[in-house]
């Protein structure tokens, strides 16, 4: 017998987390508006913003937002390659933070942080439509939500 569980693409009485950092807030932004219309469609019940300064505020936020109830995570934000190494500490520890919170609360939360050698890259996957990255992080988190929520019964 196998039993395969889908998560629908279906928001009705999720609420939806969204931690956004400013820095590169021509970026993140664009990502936002992606994730909100995104979160509108699917007909997410709740959705709350949470504005943060940088990348490695983002983990401590989202487990805030998982604390307020939400069911799913979005964290959103930007971080492009300079002549230092910040970038990859930045990029290794919000992804492994944004990771430790979805393993340790049960809480889906989707990365939507892009992690670019080049701002064109950025602009790119910020784009309205359907290839904006914090639209495809809803979907992720709305389908794991829902997921979970089943495997739970």
């Amino acid at each position: 017998m196998t039993t395969d569980i889908e998560g629908a693409l279906v928001g009705e009485g999720l609420h939806i987390g969204i931690a956004v950092a400013s820095w590169n807030r021509s970026i993140t932004e664009r990502l936002l508006d992606g994730a909100k219309r995104r979160c509108d469609e699917l007909g997410v019940a709740t959705v709350t913003v949470a504005h943060v300064a940088g990348a490695l505020e983002l983990p401590v936020t989202a487990l805030a937002l998982v604390r307020l109830g939400c069911d799913a995570v979005v964290a959103i934000g930007a971080v492009i390659k300079g002549e230092t190494e910040h970038f990859d500490i930045v990029t290794r520890e919000s992804s492994s933070g944004l990771s430790k919170v979805a393993i340790e609360t049960g809480v889906p939360v989707a990365n939507a942080i892009l992690a670019v050698h080049d701002p064109e890259h950025a602009i790119e996957r910020s784009g309205a439509g359907p290839t904006n990255k914090g639209r495809e992080a809803v979907d992720a988190a709305v389908a794991t939500a829902n997921t979970l929520a089943d495997l739970r019964g």
